[in-house]
């Protein structure tokens, strides 16, 4: 159990690096066009598949967010992540809490629009 609590502590602050590397002047357009993505997804109030769901409901907290940032990672310089890991580090030494992401709140609602839609297509058309 220890160790999931210590990887997700690394994820939260992984993410937040990102969002501070999204920012950075030095971070190459393709890395920030990825991480508008993924940050704007995990700092997202809702989820895409709601936790209620069984099994489902947490595979975008255990595999989707994971490999975005895993990705990001690897395509961000080692000079930005230095910087925005330093800025994320007082963020939470702060007491800051994650930011949210209305963005990403809206990427998931049209989604979410966008299947009712179909489905009501599929269904009654």
């Amino acid at each position: 159990m220890n160790t999931i609590k210590t990887w997700a502590k690394v994820l939260k602050r992984d993410v937040m690096t990102l969002w501070f590397a999204l920012k950075h002047p030095l971070t190459p357009l393709h890395a920030r066009a990825i991480a508008v993505i993924v940050t704007a997804y995990a700092l997202s109030p809702i989820d895409l598949i709601p936790d209620f769901i069984p099994i489902l409901g947490y595979l975008d907290d255990l595999i989707i967010v994971p490999a975005g940032v895993w990705l990001l990672l690897r395509m961000v310089p080692s000079q930005v992540l230095t910087d925005s890991r330093v800025q994320a580090d007082e963020w939470f030494l702060q007491g800051k809490k994650k930011p949210l992401s209305f963005f990403g709140l809206a990427i998931i609602l049209a989604v979410w629009c966008l299947a009712a839609w179909a489905t009501y297509k599929a269904v009654f058309i």
